[in-house]
Order: C-alpha cells, then structure tokens, then sequence
C-alpha cells in the first residue's frame, strides 16, 4: 500500500480515460451479450438525464486528474440525435478536466449516420469514429443480426471522410461458421480500401444467453474449429501488415499514429471510470460495475441512490498481475523501467525463472528495455498470464 501512495504522490494530475455507455439499439446482434436492447426508444430522453446526473456526482473525481481520452459506446449511442450526444461530451468537458487533445471516439453503426450528423459530431468535437462493419458479405451480416450491409458502410466511411473526419476504425468478425479464407481476406481487402487507418478484428464467440447460444444448442450451426480459426487469425495479421496496419494489440492493427490512446490505457491497466448502465470503472484501486438494467438504472438515479452494482478493492499483488497479463497481450510488451517505476521492483529480478521458461517455450523475446510476446505469445496469451498468476 505504501508503493502506491508514493505512486499516487508523484503523480499529481493522472491522465485517465471516461466510457460513456448508451444500451440502445436499433436491432440486437445475435453474438451480443452486453448491456443493450432493441425496442426500448421511449426511454431514451430518460437515460440521457439519468447519465448527466451520474456525471455531476462525479465532480468531486475531477480534482487530481486529467482525461485523455474518452469513448462512447453501446449499444448504438448514434441512435442518439448528434445534438443530444454533442451535449454529453459538452457535460463531459464541464464536470471534468479534458486535454485539448483528448482522443473523443464514438462507435456508431452503419445506417445511423448520415454526412449531417457526422459534420455535427466533429464539429461539436469528436474525432475518432469507431464503425461496426464485422463482414462484407451479406449472409454473414445476416447470420449475425446487422442491420446494415457493406454499401452503408462504405458511406458511412465517405461521409465521415468528407465531414473531415481523420481517424476511423472499423471492427472486423472472424471465426464465422462457413466463413471462408477468401472472404475474410474480402472483408480485410474491402474495408482497408475505404480510406480508414484502424481495424479491430474479433473471434466470434458464442457467449452464454445470446441468440447464437441458443442456435448453437439447438444445433442450427457448428463453431469453427480452432485450427480453422487461428488459421484465419494469422491469414489477417499477415494481410493487414502487408496493408500497411500494423498489429499493436492481439486484435488490433492501425496505420502508424493511429493506434487507439483509450484502448491502449486498457491495455496498460490505467485508470478509467465508466457512466451508464452496465459500465465499469477502475479508479483508487477499486473497480466497480454498475447496474445493468436500462429501467434500474434510472430509477436509481432518480431517488439519489446509487448506481454501483457491486466493486471490489484491487491489492498491489492483483494489480502486478493484471498489469502484466493486459501487457502480454501488447505487441511493445511490459517496459522493464516503467514497471519498476510503477511497482518498486524488478520484474526481471523477481520473474527471472518465469521469464526463461516462456523464453524457452518461443512465447516471448527479451531485450534490455521489455520484455514481448512472439507470435506464438499471441497464440497462448493465456500460458504466458498464467505463468505470473503464482
């Protein structure tokens, strides 16, 4: 505990990041199990007060940090009018202290944007877009509930490009049962094509209760098997490198300067509070996880009582932990002085017997600045974790 008050007093102003959560969609993914719905529009105007309020109970947070980035997403927070959601960000800037060069990302799905709204939210001072386009081809888009197809993302892109938009990502889905190499490479090919500098690639995962979890036990489709799978996985690496997207993270890859400054504050396990139903934070060694429900949450809101679902205080030896396992999952891996400088101890004196094993194994390289994962690291993120849970 002492290591970390000394941490906290040299670093007066942190920078850490705001997430902004907005459940509203206009129809609900079949691989998604996070706080959002379909069908609950009226409660819109509702939600958006309930969230200004959670950001004023947060003015006595504002007082020793800096933010540098802020994200929000969904859900579908374009569904939102751009004047609503230029507002938030308005709210934001009132209650907290935001860089004048803060990345100001939002995610919005294609079909909810149009030139106008897009020219509102950069002008109102957003500059980063994150659009889900997840496949080009129109029975993927299908089988996994979009409402969009390729075309409306290709103007959404065009759009924001002519809005004067500089910095888009796009996410990417592979792993889709039936989804062939050619088409994945189409959907790499396609969306780098459109002038974006940013590219998130997930692995469908079948999570528990959503619409897939249920086919899938119906058995209307197979999973992909791993060998498919990673086969795809290392097809996409090697074709957006040679596209000019560098990987920076497991899943994501961004022409140079374009990496996510949000994300990657994830990655280093740096400090972020979240707003909204479902959101979480991680600040003053606690993390916390608000109330999922849309209604729950306002109703909350509403009477003056807390949104906080449940929080849990993080120790120095799950922060040593956690910090390493997100860093392994970097392609930069852990720097050896900033750990040092964050913990009070050497990693490479501490781990010098776990380090050499995973050297042995082909899962990391080691030089005298970090410590990185290979390829292969990617491959078995979870072997490299597990090695320092002890």
């Amino acid at each position: 505990m002492l290591a970390r008050n000394l941490r906290n007093e040299e670093n007066k102003m942190k920078k850490i990041g705001l997430y902004l959560h907005f459940p509203f969609c206009e129809q609900k993914c079949r691989y998604c199990d996070f706080s959002s719905w379909a069908g609950k529009e009226k409660q819109m105007d509702a939600y958006l007060d309930a969230l200004f309020q959670e950001l004023d109970s947060h003015k006595g947070d504002n007082q020793d940090v800096e933010i540098s980035s802020i994200f929000m997403g969904g859900g579908t927070p374009t569904l939102f009018h751009g004047e609503l959601l230029v507002k938030t960000l308005e709210k934001c800037k009132e209650y907290f202290d935001v860089l004048e060069d803060a990345e100001i990302s939002i995610e919005c799905n294609p079909g909810t944007v149009d030139k106008e709204k897009l020219s509102t939210l950069l002008e109102g001072g957003f500059n980063r877009l994150s659009l889900g386009l997840q496949a080009w081809q129109d029975h993927h888009l299908d089988f996994l509930g979009r409402i969009h197809r390729h075309k409306e993302f290709e103007d959404s892109v065009k759009w924001a490009l002519e809005a004067g938009f500089t910095n888009i990502s796009a996410d990417l889905i592979f792993g889709i049962p039936g989804q062939t190499v050619e088409e994945w490479q189409e959907s790499i090919e396609k969306a780098t094509a459109t002038g974006i500098n940013h590219i998130s690639a997930y692995s469908l995962k079948v999570e528990e209760d959503t619409v897939l979890y249920h086919w899938k036990a119906q058995g209307r489709f197979q999973e992909m098997d791993d060998e498919q799978e990673r086969g795809l996985y290392h097809s996409g690496v090697h074709l957006l490198e040679e596209r000019g997207f560098k990987q920076y993270e497991i899943s994501n890859f961004a022409q140079a300067g374009y990496e996510s400054r949000h994300n990657l504050n994830y990655w280093k396990n740096g400090e972020y509070i979240g707003f909204g139903c479902g959101a979480h934070s991680y600040y003053k060694s606690l993390r916390r996880a608000n109330v999922q429900s849309v209604e729950e949450y306002i109703q909350r809101i509403n009477v003056g009582h807390s949104v906080i679902a449940s929080q849990e205080e993080i120790d120095n030896e799950t922060e040593v932990f956690e910090t390493l396992m997100l860093a392994f999952r970097l392609n930069e891996g852990i720097n050896k002085q900033g750990f040092a400088s964050r913990f009070g101890f050497s990693l490479t004196d501490k781990y010098a017997n776990h380090i050499e094993e995973l050297k042995k194994q082909g899962l990391v390289v080691e030089d005298e600045h970090s410590i990185r994962p290979t390829a292969l690291g990617f491959d078995f993120e979870n072997r490299i974790a597990l090695t320092f849970l002890d």
